[in-house]
């Protein structure tokens, strides 16, 4: 059996595409965590999309550097800008890494892009069991969870597993927004619920009214107030909810960055939401949680934790009343769990 590459020769210079959102964002942090702890004395630079500078950042002992991917044509994540586009394989021409590491997908369409980037040698995932070569390409898994799927890769390039926990340290700055905003005021640790209805894509989103029953009935239970939270662009649907609701309710859809959400989704006793970069938010941070599976697969996106985040199936017409039952109930026992150390 061949020697894996990063155990044949560390690299001192790598690349790691992937240029996608928060939520698969978040399901890489293992595999960064990785690759690392196998090339501890590297230079890795991540590109990604331009808001993943801020992501970066934030996790200074994996990476050391971030350029922004301008897009390009055939990859659906962002409309590419096409005049930036020379530029852009100019610096990475002339920067000479060592390593690029393909973990944006199949390959198939990304594995032509990462060849021009010219680094001294590809490796990455390879469509079916298409081989290169020249690199080291492991056949994209068709089935698993996309947290492991990604330290496959890792593993196959001989960076041994630093745990499958994810990861989002939450920074002073932050809290600091956070207090600023003023969408906290008045809200104690573990003392008020989420509702999170929004999603990128409308067909991953619980309808509204389910939202807000679920709201009525775990504020009737409990007594702790509810907060909808969301981006700016949610807020109308956050009012949608908040409409349906027997109760007041503080709408938190607003113009806040991701880790001032994340710090205000920290204090929550419980969070229900869609499948979105939330979702994995809340296994990062180790919140109570109940995810609703609309359009996706939760073998594959659901927090690996099931004690702690409870998914629930929930396509259109899979329930005669669109998964609350199941919902609740999953809720109620998370509830009836002891509350988190970090709270009292």
């Amino acid at each position: 059996m061949e020697t894996p590459l990063l155990q044949r020769h560390c690299p001192r210079n790598i690349l790691v595409f992937r240029a996608l959102q928060l939520g698969d964002m978040l399901c890489a942090v293992p595999a960064l965590r990785a690759l690392r702890a196998a090339c501890g004395d590297a230079r890795i630079s991540l590109v990604g999309l331009p808001w993943m500078r801020a992501f970066a950042a934030r996790y200074p002992r994996y990476l050391d550097d971030f350029i922004p991917f301008p897009g390009f044509p055939g990859l659906p994540e962002q409309t590419p800008d096409i005049a930036a586009i020379p530029g852009f394989l100019a610096e990475l021409q002339a920067r000479r890494f060592d390593l690029a590491i393909q973990l944006h997908g199949d390959g198939r369409l990304s594995n032509p892009l990462v060849a021009l980037f010219d680094a001294g040698r590809n490796a990455g995932f390879s469509p079916g069991e298409a081989a290169a070569a020249e690199g080291a390409f492991l056949p994209y898994p068709a089935q698993g969870h996309e947290l492991r799927r990604l330290l496959a890769l890792t593993d196959f390039l001989g960076a041994p597993r630093q745990g499958e926990h994810l990861e989002y340290p939450l920074l002073a700055a932050e809290k600091e927004e956070l207090a600023r905003s003023g969408l906290a005021a008045g809200l104690e640790a573990g003392g008020y619920l989420c509702l999170h209805p929004g999603a990128r894509s409308a067909a991953r989103r619980w309808p509204a009214g389910c939202f807000a029953a679920v709201g009525n009935a775990l504020q009737a239970a409990t007594g702790l107030p509810l907060v909808i939270t969301g981006s700016e662009a949610e807020a109308g649907l956050a009012a949608e909810v908040q409409r349906g609701l027997q109760t007041p309710a503080r709408n938190a859809a607003a113009p806040i960055s991701a880790g001032a959400l994340a710090a205000l989704l920290a204090g929550a006793r419980l969070v229900v939401c869609n499948d979105t970069g939330v979702a994995h938010l809340c296994a990062a941070l180790r919140l109570p949680s109940v995810t609703l599976f609309r359009a996706s697969a939760p073998e594959r996106w659901a927090a690996l934790d099931r004690d702690l985040h409870r998914p629930v199936w929930a396509p259109p017409g899979h329930h005669a009343d669109d998964g609350l039952a199941e919902v609740l109930r999953e809720a109620r026992a998370l509830l009836a769990k002891p509350p988190s150390a970090g709270w009292r």
